[in-house]
């Protein structure tokens, strides 16, 4: 009895640690989007972030548009935001929380989120895992990351288990056990200690 109460506490906490540790944790087949539809954030939205560099409470919406707002989440100027229709994704799944093997608005896992990314905005198909995503990627360095490039992160187990899209400034979106979809910082000690590669999705 003691020993099955350890094993079950210690695979709850690897869990709560990485949102993407097994098979199920992703985007399910012939599976495009979400069921649940999109509700325009409320006036005093703000972009979840928890990047140390980030300002704090950034509304949603600029003055001028959607890409301000993001602009100046990632410390750039609006212009350097090339994808508008990736920042309009994201804004659409910004905040939502994490549910393990989710696949809508009512809760996702990284991979399943990263999946949809990659078919809704690019076009591209991936595997269904973090494990798998970082195996079929062309590799590079993190000073060559681009837009809509992917970060993979290891926490804990040696393997790959966690993925994030990167965008401007070492920012990437993922999603987070705690907070759901957030914009993080490649560079934080948290996040930098447990990445392991990043590249881009071929085709």
């Amino acid at each position: 009895m003691y020993r099955f109460g350890t094993l079950s506490f210690c695979l709850l906490l690897s869990i709560l640690l990485s949102g993407c540790l097994t098979r199920r944790n992703a985007l399910p087949p012939n599976r495009t989007g979400s069921s649940v539809p999109y509700r325009k954030p409320a006036r005093n939205a703000t972009i979840p972030t928890d990047a140390s560099s980030a300002g704090r409470n950034v509304p949603a919406h600029g003055k001028s548009g959607l890409l301000e707002g993001y602009a100046e989440v990632l410390g750039v100027r609006p212009g350097e935001l090339e994808n508008q229709k990736l920042y309009q994704y994201i804004d659409q799944w910004i905040g939502t929380p994490h549910r393990l093997g989710g696949t809508d608005r009512r809760g996702i896992d990284c991979s399943a989120f990263v999946g949809m990314v990659m078919h809704d905005v690019y076009g591209k198909s991936i595997p269904r895992t973090s494990q798998d995503m970082a195996q079929q990627v062309k590799r590079k360095y993190e000073r060559q990351l681009k837009e809509g490039d992917l970060v993979f992160f290891s926490f804990g187990r040696g393997s790959i288990d966690h993925v994030g899209i990167y965008l401007q400034n070492s920012k990437f979106v993922h999603v987070s056990t705690s907070r759901g979809v957030i914009i993080s910082d490649l560079r934080d000690t948290w996040y930098y200690k447990y990445f392991r590669r990043a590249g881009s999705v071929r085709q």
